[in-house]
């Protein structure tokens, strides 16, 4: 054979061999690719991040009822719904009412009382943690979880800086958690995920499972009343802050709770007056509802609502009792997961209130969780509503099913 005929030869074999690589090549790139697109997939129907390992396989969506309004597997809470419900139809109506209040944590003589109620969870605040230990106040609050026959939601409010429940106290750390923005000056949003961090364990060491933070409003000036609880760096600033944070505190296992819908602006304290909003929707949508946006994207478990009169989106009612304003969260916003009132105690609320049925409005407004320093008196309420066909039973249900969910994705239920 000539050389000619060798070259050839040669030449023939090597195009192939390179065809062959190049097939090769092209399945691994292929598959790397499905694969990829595979687990993208399956991470975007995950419920919330720290609880990836107990979301159910294939979960089937819920037959509609005349019971629930809730039958997408794609919320929140979706894979849990037809559990939820499973459990919802052995419940009588008071337990079910009673799942709908984050109440006030008891003192010593009103405990007994409080209990039979059957509340779906407590909130606490800094007279409750006054003269205990961590040893202490976790015995107690371990005796409300085995004594509660559906299992609670026990909060706080620990933001940092001037509203610290807990660490006020040295038997619970030696400093006060620091404030966003003193955090931010000294290591960025670095060093607020760190304390994030440390200060869902301090709370989960101590029987807490939820944390009322963080605030994700968006202050105009230094001088207005909520600025010293936010981030204070604008809107987009606070965006990026807000969904870092809920990554970091569903990673840790703690329940966070965005606030206050649909942004506190420069209004003044709802505690001790009415509060009323005069700005153009154009400044929420640009502005305010951008932390809130970016919370639910990150899969932010709880959004608490304001007692803050907001008149581009109603002019009638305190936010925490608009219809309108609710169905702006759920339906511009998406956000499908837990809507509670602030603390309907508040002065804010007392002089927009019919016949002092604050607890009823509350719940005709599309609220799932009543923030409540009068429980009883509200549960009876709302119980009364239902008899007089003022409440229908079906938002009850929806209510509850998806307060059970969320008590299951964040393994508070079994």
């Amino acid at each position: 054979m000539n050389n000619r005929k060798v070259t050839k030869v040669l030449t023939c074999i090597l195009v192939i061999l390179i065809i062959i690589a190049g097939a090769l090549m092209a399945k691994e790139i292929f598959l790397e690719k499905e694969e990829k697109e595979q687990t993208e997939n399956e991470f975007s129907q995950t419920t919330v991040a720290n609880v990836t390992e107990n979301t159910e396989t294939n979960p089937e969506q819920p037959q509609e009822t005349e019971e629930t309004n809730l039958e997408n597997v794609s919320d929140l809470f979706g894979a849990y719904y037809e559990k939820a419900k499973e459990q919802l139809q052995t419940m009588t109506l008071e337990e079910k009412v009673g799942q709908m209040f984050l109440a006030r944590y008891p003192k010593e003589a009103e405990q007994k009382e409080i209990e039979a109620l059957s509340p779906g969870g407590y909130i606490l605040f800094g007279d409750d943690f006054k003269g205990e230990t961590k040893t202490s106040i976790l015995q107690k609050l371990s005796t409300k979880q085995q004594n509660s026959k559906i299992k609670l939601a026990l909060g706080v409010d620990e933001e940092g800086g001037t509203v610290v429940r807990v660490s006020q106290y040295k038997a619970f750390r030696s400093t006060k958690f620091e404030s966003p923005q003193a955090l931010w000056k000294k290591g960025q949003l670095a060093l607020i995920l760190k304390d994030s961090t440390e200060k869902s364990t301090l709370l989960k060491s101590i029987g807490l499972n939820m944390n009322l933070a963080p605030v994700a409003d968006v202050p105009t000036s230094s001088s207005d009343f909520i600025y010293a609880r936010a981030y204070g760096r604008g809107a987009e600033n606070t965006a990026t802050y807000v969904s870092k944070l809920v990554e970091t505190m569903n990673k840790d296992g703690m329940i966070s709770t965005l606030k206050h819908f649909p942004g506190y602006g420069n209004n003044a304290d709802t505690h001790t007056g009415v509060a009323v909003d005069k700005r153009p929707y154009a400044t929420f949508e640009t502005s305010d509802f951008l932390p809130f946006k970016s919370g639910i994207e990150a899969k932010a478990p709880t959004i608490l609502v304001s007692h803050t009169i907001v008149e581009c989106m109603d002019k009638e009612k305190p936010a925490s009792l608009s219809e309108n304003i609710h169905k702006i969260l759920r339906e511009e916003l998406g956000f499908t997961g837990i809507i509670m009132t602030d603390d309907l105690a508040m002065d804010a609320v007392k002089a927009y209130v019919e016949n002092g049925e604050a607890a009823v409005q509350a719940v005709l407004a599309g609220n799932d969780i009543i923030l409540s320093s009068d429980m009883k008196t509200q549960k009876e309420e709302i119980l009364q509503a239902v008899a007089d066909g003022k409440i229908q039973e079906s938002t009850i249900n929806t209510a509850v099913q998806r307060i059970l969910a969320w008590k299951y994705a964040y393994q508070i239920c079994a």
